[in-house]
């Protein structure tokens, strides 16, 4: 096998749950291959480097073997080769309170929700 679909791959590879929401991520511009924005039917080949967007991390891979087949974590890593720099360290800014200075106001709740992301 050559190539294969990239909403397949994406599927297979492990970088969403289901293929209709790999579909959906190359319908909404969410998925790039060699730069270029592509749709779910885009055939994938060893070589092509795709810029990958989970949730709000985007994500960088070289792709090393087509594969239509969804395997477990292990054999789905070994799909790809992993480029995306590492995540900034996280700082600890707004969660630090003082110990006994009793409950979170629900101002401050707010903003430790916020710097967390949630």
């Amino acid at each position: 096998m050559d190539t294969v679909r990239l909403d397949v791959w994406l599927w297979a590879a492990r970088f969403y749950k289901t293929r209709s929401q790999a579909k959906e991520a190359c319908d909404a511009g969410h998925v790039s291959v060699n730069g270029e924005a592509v749709k779910p039917a885009r055939a994938v080949r060893p070589g092509d480097e795709l810029r990958v967007r989970v949730g709000d991390w985007p994500r960088l891979a070289r792709v090393l073997v087509p594969s239509a087949v969804r395997g477990p974590a292990t054999v789905a890593r070994l799909l790809y080769e992993d480029l995306t720099p590492p995540r900034p360290a996280r700082t600890l800014e707004v969660a630090s309170r003082e110990a006994g200075a009793g409950r979170p106001t629900k101002r401050e709740r707010r903003e430790t929700d916020r710097w967390r992301g949630r």
